[in-house]
């Protein structure tokens, strides 16, 4: 159907709002828990790449110096908070203090996790109860304490953490697998009620990448050719290739998806 000379010039003038700086996160504020190390390291320096300050909440000193030092090497600024995120009554302080220190708050990764790694007849109930807590309770209670910021400010953006456990059952590590499932289904139910608010609520679903995490998996010949037969790429990611997802989705670039759980696996999924 040929369109009118209506549509014609209402489409050329959407097409002319699209900049390169929609990209950019200058002025902007990213809280990173967990951000110290691994591929939380990562998103903090994407995140400071992009021009944006950095706060990470962490257990523990680990990593920060060097952390601190890629951020300002990059000419941001990085602040850190020790701190359990698994204490109750604790998401509300990383907020109040990240707020204290910058002023304003935009973006909330919420990275830190852990895993226990037990056949499911051997599973214990308190790494259980450990994994789901910094996996999926501190992940709402934290996204709740920002969510009510960004309402105020009627703009935000989440970015949760999830897994290819978000979509498959995985072996051995069931809780992970349960927590990873409801990281999915939290971004699903905060983006929902959140967008009215002008807030973005999207997942990495990260693939196998190489990290102190899946050391023990690539250790495993057998566990590591099983995983390598499945990766379309035909190889483990590296952290880095997880970076431009989050600056993407910590962007006004994708101020239209909302809800998404986006795999970044090297075509794991797909075979």
């Amino acid at each position: 159907m040929a369109q009118s000379q209506e549509e014609i010039k209402h489409n050329a003038e959407s097409l002319n709002q699209f900049k390169m700086d929609w990209y950019s996160l200058k002025g902007k504020v990213a809280i990173i828990t967990g951000g110290n190390t691994g591929l939380g390291q990562g998103y903090a320096v994407a995140m400071a790449e992009a021009g944006a300050d950095v706060f990470i909440p962490t257990f523990g000193h680990e990593g920060w110096d060097t952390t601190r030092e890629l951020v300002e090497a990059r000419g941001r600024k990085a602040e850190f908070m020790d701190v359990d995120l698994t204490e109750e009554g604790i998401a509300p302080k990383v907020i109040a203090e990240a707020m204290k220190i910058f002023g304003h708050i935009d973006i909330l990764i919420n990275n830190a996790g852990m895993i226990k790694r037990n056949p499911l007849l051997e599973s214990k109930d308190a790494d259980w109860d450990k994994v789901i807590a910094i996996n999926l309770s501190a992940v709402y209670h934290l996204s709740l304490a920002a969510s009510k910021e960004f309402a105020k400010q009627k703009s935000g953006k989440i970015i949760n953490i999830g897994s290819m456990l978000s979509f498959q059952g995985g072996k051995f590590i069931p809780s992970y697998t349960a927590a990873k499932h409801g990281v999915a289904g939290l971004t699903k139910a905060f983006a929902s009620e959140m967008a009215a608010y002008n807030v973005q609520v999207n997942a990495i679903a990260p693939g196998y990448i190489k990290t102190a995490n899946t050391a023990p998996i690539r250790a495993d010949k057998s566990r590591n050719d099983e995983i390598l037969g499945r990766i379309a790429a035909g190889h483990w990611g590296e952290p880095y290739e997880l970076m431009g997802i989050s600056v993407y989705l910590a962007s006004n670039a994708a101020n239209y998806i909302n809800g998404a759980i986006i795999p970044v696996d090297g075509g794991y999924l797909v075979r």
